[in-house]
């Protein structure tokens, strides 16, 4: 057996299939592996593979310590995300249609984004599609792209340990968005400063971004989404604020949130029953396709996060228009043959009920 991919240019073949054992969290798994040397030439990086080497500290874990400009923040946005919400039957319709389609923008400037594209180098884009996803990425104000990427490699490379920032283990509250609002553990902060971040840095958008990101999220996540229906179809100020700026904004923190709880615990896993991530559907028709968090995390560098292509997948059709249209390549994509082999061999068998 091999390892392919299939991009826009035809197949890559990379590495072949072997096993070992593997440490993954307290679960030692028999896992399929790739050659890291081949990946690393093709996509640059493999910082966002599992390490099994890593460790957790003996001794008594850190005191959690507060961080109350964010536990404040987050309650106030919160509060004003349900004060939107009765606000709907009020809104115009162009207001609530105007909601939606910033919403899936500012999500694709993460799930296109941050994550598949910066991420993961599963795919190459252009630099108008890169100029479009750091817009995009600002309306969502998740981070800039640098530090989203950095501590999503992280999550990926020390999942459900100390050095995962939303390790799972710690709690639904804790992965879904305690993790924001509490210092760091002392093991993620070290493990983020050893990754090699040199194509991101590389990058001159994404280090522009980062560069204006504060006045960026200012104008993109809660100007912009503002003004436009107050403006342009005399929509009232308050509900032009509360429903497509603070609304819309709660809103997309808990669809990507949900990838890091829900899909974390509550699922099957067809593709490696010795890791936490699930596939969840409800997350994936959330987050635009990320719920696929099995797949996922078996199979990282696969540019639609899923083996189903365009089901519950906005994000992998996203992709494939902008590689119509001659602004992305370079798609990687497992086989069905690696998949297949993986599913009988590591699965939980519930591929074989449909």
């Amino acid at each position: 057996l091999f390892k392919e991919f299939s991009s826009a240019s035809g197949t890559i073949t990379i590495g072949t299939i072997t096993s070992r054992m593997n440490r993954n969290g307290n679960a030692v798994v028999d896992k399929n592996l790739i050659n890291h040397e081949d990946l690393a030439g093709d996509r640059g990086m493999v910082d966002d593979l599992f390490d099994e080497t890593y460790r957790e500290k003996e001794g008594p874990k850190p005191p959690l310590r507060y961080v109350w400009r964010n536990i404040i923040l987050m309650s106030l946005l919160h509060l004003g995300a349900i004060f939107g919400l009765t606000l709907i039957p009020s809104a115009k319709i162009q207001t609530l249609a105007w909601a939606v389609l910033y919403f899936i923008m500012a999500a694709l400037g993460i799930t296109a984004g941050s994550h598949r594209l910066w991420s993961h180098r599963s795919y190459k884009a252009t630099l108008p599609l890169r100029i479009f996803l750091t817009i995009a990425n600002s309306m969502a104000f998740q981070n800039d792209i640098y530090e989203w990427c950095r501590d999503h490699r992280v999550h990926h490379k020390f999942s459900e340990t100390d050095a995962d920032p939303h390790n799972a283990m710690r709690g639904f509250f804790f992965s879904h968005i305690g993790w924001l609002l509490v210092r760091k553990h002392p093991d993620v902060i070290e493990k983020g400063q050893k990754l090699d971040l040199s194509d991101l840095k590389a990058d001159k958008v994404v280090m522009f971004q980062r560069r204006y990101y504060k006045p960026s999220v200012v104008l993109l996540c809660f100007v912009v989404p503002t003004v436009v229906p107050w403006y342009f179809w005399d929509e009232s100020i308050t509900i032009s604020f509360f429903i497509p700026a603070i609304l819309r904004y709660a809103l997309g923190l808990n669809a990507t949130w949900l990838v890091n709880s829900a899909a974390h615990m509550f699922g099957n896993r067809p593709y490696d029953k010795n890791i936490n991530p699930r596939e969840n559907t409800l997350v994936s028709m959330g987050a635009l396709g990320e719920g696929f968090h099995n797949y996922h995390h078996t199979f990282p560098y696969d540019y639609s996060t899923s083996e189903f292509g365009w089901r519950f997948n906005i994000t992998t059709a996203f992709i494939d228009l902008m590689c119509l249209l001659g602004l992305a390549s370079d798609r990687k994509r497992v086989s069905k043959e690696v998949i297949l082999a993986r599913k009988m061999r590591t699965g939980d068998g519930s591929h074989k009920s449909g």
